[in-house]
This record gives structure tokens, C-alpha cells and sequence, in this order.
């Protein structure tokens, strides 16, 4: 399947590599389609490419690789609506807000965005965790679940 991307130009995906959030994402109700595309020379550093919108991409990142102590627990909603059965069903990953210099990114800890592997069911989930913020630095800072 071609889509157009923001950041990749014209690409070819396959239908299993698409995620499905059933409500969208908040902001984006619309969006229930993505998916992730790699960044070259950043391990875990990734694009969420809209399906259906082209300029509508999210720079994201695998919190563990900035946050060791990173953690949160999933609601009972959330577990049912993405059809979790195990912590190895999951899959989580933060949006980056990229400054220049990148060093000046930071990254939304308050509202990860979730996904079961096995099914490619996803959904961003708003944390009570006070002591994240939408806005971490990505570097040079320790967070604390």
C-alpha cells in the first residue's frame, strides 16, 4: 500500500504494520489509522505517519531508552479496549516536541501512546502521574514514577 508521508516523501507499507486507534488520537478524533516509521542513525526515535494525512506525523521515542524509571500503570479501559492479556502485548512510546538543537527536545511523559503488539491496537492514555509532565526535557533530566 503507498501513502504519502511528511518526512519520508511517497512510501510503500504493509496493511500489518497499520495501527488502529479506535477513537483517534486527542486533537486528531479523526486519525484512526498510523503507522511507524523508522528515523535514520536514531534507534529509538521513530515517526507516527497518519495514514489518511500526509503532513500529519508525530515524531516519537521509546521513553526507557531516555527514562530508566519510567513507569505507569494501564486503567482497566484501557487493558480491555487494546485487548492486553500480558506486559509483553505492549509497546510504549512518547511524542517528542523537537527544538533545534535537538538537545532541547522534550518529550510528553504525561500521555504515552500505547500499543498491543499482537493486535496493532493503539491508543494515547492521560496519566494522573503529577509527577510527569507534558514537556520533559530528554536530556540531561531523571524522572520518577
Amino acid at each position: 500500500m503507498n501513502i504519502q508521508t511528511k518526512y519520508h516523501g511517497e512510501i510503500d507499507i504493509q496493511t500489518d504494520t497499520i495501527l488502529t486507534f479506535e477513537k483517534g488520537i486527542p486533537g486528531f478524533q479523526e486519525e484512526n489509522q498510523f503507522t511507524l516509521l523508522p528515523l535514520p542513525d536514531m534507534d529509538s526515535v521513530s515517526v507516527l505517519q497518519s495514514i489518511e494525512t500526509p503532513e500529519l506525523a508525530f515524531v516519537i521515542a521509546d521513553p526507557y531508552s531516555f527514562f530508566k524509571d519510567y513507569t505507569f500503570s494501564l486503567d482497566e479501559n484501557t487493558v480491555e479496549l487494546l485487548n492486553i492479556e500480558s506486559d509483553q502485548d505492549v509497546s510504549a512510546f512518547v511524542i517528542l516536541t523537537v527544538q533545534d538543537p535537538f538537545e532541547k527536545t522534550t518529550a510528553n511523559l504525561q500521555a504515552p501512546i500505547i500499543v498491543n503488539v499482537k493486535t496493532n491496537h493503539a491508543k494515547q492514555v492521560i496519566l494522573n502521574q503529577e509527577n510527569y509532565k507534558t514537556k520533559t526535557p530528554l536530556f540531561g533530566q531523571t524522572v520518577k514514577g
